[in-house]
């Protein structure tokens, strides 16, 4: 319960308060408030801001209330000094304040937060704090840290960047970069971080540049920009292949003009609305009050640190005017030895977060219940001209918007690329640049001191792109290559250090090259070649008559006229039916033979194999079935024989001791060997083909080294030389063999790959480049270019000859083996079927068993004797017929005879 003398004090309280608010508000006429900042920051102007945005308060936003001023009390403090900043803040509570300002850094702020959470004083920061969350009775007019964040991240994915470097100063710059670090993992971006040391920047800049990155995100104090640029500038880093994105939100205050004669895009983004009408005349006035302190006028632009001061001041006079009307508002003395709460600090503080949609200098303002700005919109800055110039804006809900339309949507676009002039690296290399021959002593200059190619197509792009070029030879003559210490040379080496805009060359797209560079789509279809001596001619030897057929063909007629021989020498003895009666018309006779003895057997086969017979015949099937099919096995070889000898007797013939990379790769008889640096060196290393591994250990193990500095040297080496092959791009092999008789090609290609235009990572003229390479390709000039260059007049006319005969091999004639085969296997079975009818035949005559019947025939028949006892069906045969008598001659008179009729003895009955 109340007493009744404090219900008294509160009704009279209330009494005053009514009548006042017939007249305006409860609010006391003169309310003080805390600033603290850092002695260290004049450049932003941090103090002078806050009292400009006071007296701008007292002079015009309460100029009709009853307010009739803000005070305020200034300490001053080191920077991260926590001890000082909690004595200062206690001294500001001691005399009384509605809300403290600052420090701003985060440790200092930190230390004096946890002061005013105790007591429940309104704390109002403007200034980068990396932490997600604040203590409560704190709000924050600089936008939170995670829409920073996104807001750099989303301006990456619409530039669509690929390769990123991310250059930081300390660690809460990685807070503020987080999304863009996610990027990597999220959308496949190559990302490299690495950490800015005052004040030598060099070292770092350089090595992106030599890893041949052109997107640059930079995190660094504002102070230190300026240091970036100058130091960028010296390593040659601010052409227009590079682009810059610096995340100060000061950086269009900078004159940039020094840095834009390179053609270099930098982009940032811009916290202040300078479209307001009102923003702008405020700004006026605050140079104007600059100008009067005499600031220096590099100086007296407004800093978003100054804005965000400004719009805090604004904020907090907002909350006092929107207090409840009857709600009254007393200041009073804190300590921080006895920690008492001030009772009107929660409402103050509830009325600061529930600001919302209020437009300061830095745009619309709204918190969370954390105390954290939820909203802002930053204007897109990018280099156009000498100047920075709006083209975009970034806010949560939509992102990045591009408006201005002859913006460029990443580092290198432009409206056009007319009245550009490209610096082009190239090398000399037959037929794709050469030095033009001067005519009547004139000193030709510049590009016309070139031919070729290449040149023609670089002139014909230009023509449709409508940029001009001047064409630089690579100072150390190299197509391009990683060294041991991981730097490129050659023309891939001038493209990633932005000394050159275009490699327009027979530069070979590959992997390796292409994680370093861009290329644009390919203008030629390539590969590795064998480059070789035309082979001798081969003069014709006393054993030339061999040459139609292998020599394994000829090992396997050897092979099969023994095997046939054998066969029917086997065949003969097994069957019953090669066994005939020499004498039978002589009774006595009990003999019987076989004229397929093993030498019979063996003349048979060559008189067949040369086509002349001889005077043995075959009996029985068995032993014709194999005869029928050696007389067709040779009718078939020597019918290929002859043919084959008739075109090695008109063709001449070559002698090549190669004919492949698998002959090159398994003799070394042969050198072999590639240019010292280029994409063949690289296919061998890096290959996993066991041949190829194979290769380059041989290359690259041999004394004196195969290796050649220049194409030019390749090609000497092979043509004083018998014993060494280049191995080259068949392109230039094929110009080559084109003007030289004594060279050829050997072999096809052991690998596919294209020639293209190089251009620096992320250059958008790569796409520009792409689509002239396409047009002139659809509609036949690449076509009629190369004719022009390989194949003009002058070229070596080689002699129309007759395809080189080759040997038949088994791969040819392979077959006819396989029918022999199978005629053998057919009269073994006939044999095997004539041996069991004959022995039962005679097994029934024996009147013995047929297995005792066969037994006795194959016993005799292993003893390979020509003679045997005769069969007892001939021997009652003959017995037969020498009771008939002999034969008688022809007598036509005799009676007993028909006219014309004759008896006769059949022969050899079997």
């Amino acid at each position: 319960m109340h007493s009744p003398l404090t219900m008294e004090l509160y009704w009279l309280w209330l009494i005053t308060c009514l009548s006042i608010l017939q007249l305006g508000s409860c609010l006391p006429s003169s309310i003080r408030i805390g600033g603290i900042f850092s002695k260290q920051s004049p450049l932003s102007n941090a103090e002078k801001a806050f009292k400009f945005a006071i007296d701008k308060m007292n002079h015009g936003r309460f100029v009709h209330s009853h307010i009739t001023r803000i005070t305020y009390d200034i300490q001053l403090v080191e920077d991260d000094s926590a001890f000082e900043a909690h004595k200062k803040v206690c001294r500001q509570l001691d005399m009384g304040v509605a809300a403290v300002f600052g420090p701003p850094t985060s440790k200092s702020a930190t230390a004096v937060q946890s002061v005013l959470k105790e007591l429940e004083v309104p704390h109002v920061e403007a200034n980068w704090d990396h932490r997600r969350l604040h203590d409560r009775f704190s709000i924050n007019l600089y936008p939170a840290p995670s829409l920073i964040s996104r807001a750099i991240a989303d301006a990456v994915g619409h530039y669509k960047w690929k390769k990123i470097a991310v250059l930081y100063e300390n660690e809460e710059s990685l807070v503020r970069l987080q999304d863009v670090i996610k990027l990597s993992s999220q959308l496949h971006i190559t990302i490299s971080v690495r950490q800015l040391v005052p004040p030598n920047f060099k070292s770092v800049l350089k090595e992106i540049k030599n890893r041949g990155l052109s997107h640059v995100i930079v995190d660094c104090e504002f102070v230190h920009v300026i240091e970036v640029l100058e130091q960028a500038l010296e390593v040659q880093m601010l052409t227009h292949n590079f682009h810059y994105f610096f995340t100060s939100p000061d950086f269009h205050l900078l004159d940039v003009e020094r840095y834009s004669e390179g053609g270099v895009n930098l982009t940032s983004f811009r916290m202040i609305n300078e479209d307001d009408p009102k923003v702008q005349t405020l700004l006026r006035e605050w140079r104007i009050r600059q100008r009067e302190e005499d600031v220096p006028l590099q100086r007296r632009n407004m800093t978003t640190e100054v804005a965000l001061i400004y719009d805090a001041v604004d904020v907090f006079t907002q909350a006092l005017e929107s207090l409840d009307i009857g709600q009254s508002l007393t200041v009073r003395e804190l300590s921080c030895q006895k920690p008492t709460t001030w009772h009107y600090g929660l409402s103050l503080f509830n009325h600061l977060s529930y600001v919302n949609n209020w437009q300061g200098i830095t745009g619309r303002i709204q918190f969370d219940e954390n105390g954290l700005r939820t909203y802002v919109k930053m204007d897109l800055m990018e280099l156009v001209g000498s100047r920075l110039q709006k083209v975009g804006f970034w806010e949560p809900a939509t992102g990045t918007n591009y408006t201005m339309k002859s913006g460029r949507t990443d580092d290198n676009s432009t409206e056009s690329l007319k009245n550009k002039t490209f610096i082009v690296t190239t090398i000399l290399e037959n037929p794709y640049v050469m030095r033009k021959k001067a005519e009547n002593g004139k000193v030709l200059v510049g590009n016309d001191q070139y031919e070729g190619f290449c040149v023609d197509l670089l002139e014909e792009i230009s023509q449709i792109l409508g940029f001009k070029y001047k064409i630089e030879l690579v100072p150390d003559g190299k197509y391009g290559a990683p060294e041991e210490d991981g730097q490129w040379n050659g023309m891939v080496g001038q493209l990633i250090a932005r000394k050159a805009d275009l490699a327009v060359a027979p530069l070979t797209i590959s992997y390796i090259r292409e994680k370093v560079i861009d290329f644009a789509k390919p203008y030629m279809n390539t590969g590795i070649s064998i480059l070789y001596r035309v082979p001798e001619s081969k003069n014709p030897g006393v054993f030339s008559f061999l040459s139609p057929l292998d020599f394994d063909i000829w090992l396997y007629m050897l092979l099969a006229y023994l095997g046939v021989s054998v066969s029917l020498f086997i065949l003969a003895r097994f069957s019953p039916y090669e066994w005939y009666n020499p004498h039978p018309c002589n009774p006595e006779y009990d003999m019987v033979e076989n004229q397929f003895n093993l030498m019979n057997s063996l003349w048979y086969s060559f008189g067949g194999l040369m086509q002349q017979g001889s005077e043995v015949a075959p009996r029985a099937l068995s032993t014709r079935v194999v005869s029928g099919m050696w007389w067709f096995f040779s009718l078939i070889i020597i019918s290929s024989y002859t043919a084959n000898l008739a075109a090695f007797l008109t063709v001449e013939r070559m002698v090549s001791p190669i004919k492949d990379v698998d002959d090159l790769a398994s003799q070394t008889k042969i050198e072999y060997g590639t240019l010292s640096s280029g994409s063949t060196t690289t296919f061998f290393k890096n290959s996993n083909i066991e041949i190829y591994q194979r290769m380059w250990s041989f290359m690259s193990s041999r004394q004196p080294s195969v290796f050649v500095s220049t194409t030019e040297a390749g090609i000497e080496r092979v043509l004083n030389s018998k014993n060494y092959a280049f191995l080259m791009e068949v392109t230039f092999n094929e110009y080559v063999t084109a003007r030289n008789c004594n060279l050829t090609q050997i072999g096809g290609l052991l690998d596919s790959k294209f020639y293209g235009i190089g251009t620096p990572l992320g250059a958008s003229y790569r796409d520009d480049i792409t689509i002239a390479i396409l047009q002139l390709q659809e509609g036949g000039a690449l076509q009629e270019m190369k004719k022009k260059w390989w194949y003009s007049e002058g070229s070596c006319e080689r002699k129309d000859k007759k395809q080189e005969a080759n040997a038949l091999g088994f791969g040819n004639i392979g077959g006819i083996f396989f029918v022999l085969i199978g005629g053998i296997v057919l009269g073994v079975i006939c044999a095997f079927g004539e041996f069991i009818w004959k022995s039962k035949q005679n097994a029934a005559l024996d009147r013995k068993s047929l297995c005792a019947e066969m037994g006795q025939e194959l016993s005799f028949a292993i003893r390979c004797q020509s003679k045997k006892p005769l069969p007892k069906d001939l021997e009652e045969k003959y017995i037969e017929m020498a009771q008939i008598g002999p034969p008688q001659r022809h007598n036509p008179t005799s009676p007993n005879l028909k006219n014309g009729s004759t008896i006769t003895m059949r022969e050899n009955v079997a």
